[in-house]
């Protein structure tokens, strides 16, 4: 997808967000050849629909964007899947600030990277294990968060 079009995509989703996070895509990403642009596209939009249904407290949708061993973790139990990232991922439950970075493959898997400003004004890194589904769609099969220098941000 262009980056324009990119852009606008992401305008449109943070023109629609009630609170004050702003989506911003990394203008040339150095992604991994073997990544489509347009599997790039869905891994960030599945992404934001998550960060969008954590905003708005919506367990079901957020827990939808998760692939099906991470949804079994928590026995398909929306409520349980919303305390854990409540208590333990607060940087993405409730960013000031998104930018999506990098897409990498390797050994088998595909990770976007998502620098984050937590609620506290303190940067880290989310990096989104992705996995294609057998019906082509991605979902998020974990996120580890470090803190940003950590990674080089």
């Amino acid at each position: 997808m262009a980056y324009a079009a990119r852009l606008l995509i992401i305008a449109g989703l943070a023109a629609t967000c009630v609170g004050s996070v702003a989506y911003a895509a990394d203008p040339a990403p150095n992604s991994a050849p073997d990544v489509a642009v347009n599997d790039r596209a869905a891994i960030q939009r599945v992404i934001e629909k998550q960060f969008e249904a954590f905003r708005d407290d919506d367990g079901p949708t957020a827990m939808a964007q998760a692939s099906p061993g991470i949804r079994s973790m928590f026995g398909n139990d929306p409520d349980n899947f919303m305390s854990m990232v409540r208590k333990g991922y607060q940087p993405v439950y409730r960013p000031r600030s998104v930018t999506f970075g990098a897409v990498q493959s390797g050994g088998g898997g595909v990770t976007q990277r998502v620098d984050v400003i937590g609620p506290d004004g303190v940067p880290h890194t989310a990096l989104y294990s992705m996995e294609r589904q057998p019906d082509g769609l991605w979902k998020i099969s974990g996120c580890t968060i470090v803190d940003a220098a950590a990674v080089g941000a």
